[in-house]
């Protein structure tokens, strides 16, 4: 009943501001654009010559039926090792996954250490994370080289980021097997440029963390505060209005944010080149909002 109510409130709210000719048509585009078609056409830009020969690909909050479509796309499927989660999360449906290149490792991942990772949180310390935040593997590529490869998606304030790095390093350490390994972490870290001390993971001083441990990342030790990878507002046609604001606003109150990281070794990897990309055309577009109707994603892709 409540449902019903707020979607008529809303039903309300559209044709006192619009006309069902407009609004609706509008509505369908976004449905199909942002709805039906989000994985086809993430899929699509993971397809492109930019993307598909890539080593590593990690991913976050990707659905199951995102893992079941690219393995039904021949040009994905020869290309890549899917690797999942062996506990799926199947209430939200949102999982941390990595694509691994099958020319790059040959034999796909290892073993699974998600739970060795876990494992080695402070003790009595609660860390935000949920069922399928975190992917964390082994792997050895066709030279021999052995990694520990990991895909994390944050909590939104970014409180679980810093403890999830600590159990990462933690778990490389105390295990020697995994103390040579290398180390390529892709994350969402939902970190801010402005954050909320004491609730909210602040960007620089992630940075001052992960180059604690001898790692830098694909912005450097010291990520630019402005080095925006998020840009997404809310309006006020859906329920969460503490989130929603004008357009005119959009800038000012959106989540506007310097989140996505990889993470590596120091002595392992050089950077030769980064970029960002909200198009699907390695290509960024500063001061734009998105998702768009041709990119399906509120963050943007990173590549290195």
């Amino acid at each position: 009943m409540c449902g019903a109510i707020f979607d008529a409130i809303l039903v309300h709210i559209m044709n006192t501001v619009s006309t069902p000719k407009v609004w609706q048509s509008l509505k369908r585009a976004m449905v199909e654009n942002l709805n039906k078609l989000k994985v086809p056409k993430t899929l699509d830009i993971l397809e492109t010559e930019t993307y598909i020969n890539s080593d590593i690909i990690t991913l976050q909050e990707v659905s199951a039926s995102f893992v079941d479509q690219a393995r039904k796309r021949p040009k994905l499927n020869d290309m890549f090792h899917f690797i999942t989660p062996s506990d799926m999360d199947s209430v939200r449906d949102q999982n941390s996954v990595i694509f691994l290149s099958k020319a790059t490792f040959p034999n796909g991942s290892n073993d699974e250490i998600t739970a060795l990772v876990e494992s080695s949180f402070e003790e009595g310390v609660k860390v935000p994370i949920a069922k399928g935040d975190i992917l964390a593997i082994t792997a050895t590529d066709k030279d021999g080289i052995q990694y520990v490869v990991t895909s994390f998606h944050g909590d939104t304030n970014g409180l679980a980021t810093k403890p999830v790095l600590d159990a990462i390093m933690k778990a490389m350490s105390s295990d020697s097997i995994l103390a040579d390994h290398k180390l390529v972490f892709g994350l969402d870290a939902n970190t801010y440029e402005k954050a909320k001390p004491g609730k909210q993971q602040d960007v620089l001083d992630f940075g001052k963390h992960y180059v604690s441990y001898g790692l830098t990342s694909c912005w450097g030790d010291v990520p630019d505060k402005k080095n925006y990878t998020t840009f997404n507002s809310r309006t006020y046609l859906q329920p969460q209005l503490n989130k929603a604001c004008k357009k005119s606003d959009k800038r000012a109150n959106g989540d506007v944010n310097p989140k996505d990281f990889i993470l590596f070794g120091k002595d392992s990897f050089s950077v030769e080149s980064t970029w960002k990309d909200n198009t699907g055309k390695r290509k960024y577009i500063e001061d734009m909002a998105f998702p768009t109707m041709d990119f399906p994603s509120d963050h943007a892709q990173l590549y290195r």
